[in-house]
């Protein structure tokens, strides 16, 4: 199973996109609302989260998803069950994916140290020692960065390549029309 963390000011694109992406693959994504069951992105869009950060346990955690977004990056760093599941996420190897500012907060945890990663260009800065990458969407071992919203497609189908094989990435790709890499 997949959890996308939602915040208050959370960048809808970036959230919704991989959402999209993981259920065409038929991969169960759930979205949680870590400021209340309905959460509003950046840019005014209310969003019904399928459960609450109080209904969230790590149980059958395959991967974990930050979106960006502002205040929504910060609001998801300063939850500690946020925190609690990126550390379990670690220690059990789980794939951990964040897109845009959220990357940051990956690095503020030194969970980057000698990895590949990107994030919106403004907070590069707080990739602690990572290898910034030039690619829009990085992955290296279990934990995929992506730029921002204008990649977010092509950050949810990375997450279904790891998750059920290129094949099944390059079908939705293909079913959406999406352009070639």
């Amino acid at each position: 199973m997949v959890y996308i963390f939602l915040a208050d000011g959370f960048e809808i694109i970036e959230a919704l996109s991989p959402v999209d992406m993981l259920r065409r693959a038929d991969i169960e994504a759930v979205t949680v609302g870590v400021t209340g069951k309905n959460v509003t992105s950046s840019c005014g869009v209310t969003v019904t989260a399928d459960i609450t950060i109080d209904e969230f346990s790590f149980v059958n955690v395959d991967a974990v998803v930050l979106p960006g977004g502002m205040p929504g990056t910060t609001n998801l760093e300063a939850n500690g069950v946020v925190q609690d599941t990126i550390e379990k996420a670690v220690k059990s190897d789980k794939l951990i994916c964040a897109i845009c500012a959220a990357p940051s907060i990956l690095g503020h945890k030194d969970l980057l140290i000698r990895r590949e990663a990107t994030s919106y260009p403004s907070f590069q800065s707080h990739l602690n020692g990572a290898f910034l990458s030039e690619k829009f969407v990085a992955v290296d071992g279990n934990i995929i960065t992506a730029r921002g919203a204008g990649v977010s497609v092509d950050f949810g189908l990375e997450i279904v390549k790891k998750l059920k094989g290129e094949d099944e990435a390059q079908r939705i790709r293909v079913s959406i029309q999406c352009d070639e890499k």
